[in-house]
């Protein structure tokens, strides 16, 4: 009897442990300025995704581009813009390189460093693209309105879920 008491103990403390503590790395949208998850993507350190968004007032792509460290934050390496003006780098740093090639500025060796980032899915120009890639894995592509409401603020940041939380979040897939 009794050893069947330490055996469903210890099977609900794995049950319970695999449920409720976090471990899965993953790249989370949170709800404006919350802890609520809106959507999460399973990313983990050296992993990249880019921000493709429709600049308001040149209406045309800007595309920036990120990878994951391992101590849990976004790491933003290069830009690329067609056009100069409001929002847009209008200088580089000494250990940035930037070069025009088929009608785009490429802003490369970047290294802005983020704990998270705060973003606005568009509303007046909603065309916001989210572009993630896992190692050894084919590039994913997904639109922001699939997911985010026009208008709409969230914060991205890396972290871990658990099962339980991946279980009743959105997972975002192509």
């Amino acid at each position: 009897m009794k050893r069947w008491l330490l055996v469903i103990s210890v099977t609900l403390i794995v049950i319970g442990v695999l449920l409720f503590v976090p471990y899965k790395s993953v790249l989370v949208f949170f709800d404006e300025n919350t802890d609520d998850v809106v959507a999460y993507v399973p990313l983990k350190a050296g992993d990249t995704f880019q921000i493709i968004f429709v600049h308001s007032i040149h209406l045309t792509d800007v595309t920036e581009k990120y990878e994951l460290t391992k101590d849990q934050q976004i790491k933003q390496y290069e830009m690329i813009f067609s056009d100069f003006g409001i929002g847009m780098p209008y200088e580089v740093k000494d250990y940035e390189e930037i070069f025009y090639e088929d009608g785009f500025y490429h802003v490369l060796n970047m290294d802005n460093r983020f704990d998270s980032l705060k973003i606005r899915n568009g509303k007046t120009v909603s065309e916001h693209r989210f572009v993630w890639k896992e190692k050894g894995e084919k590039e994913q592509k997904i639109n922001f309105n699939d997911y985010f409401k026009p208008g709409a603020w969230f914060t991205v940041k890396s972290d871990e879920l658990s099962m339980l939380d991946m279980w009743k979040e959105v997972k975002i897939h192509e």
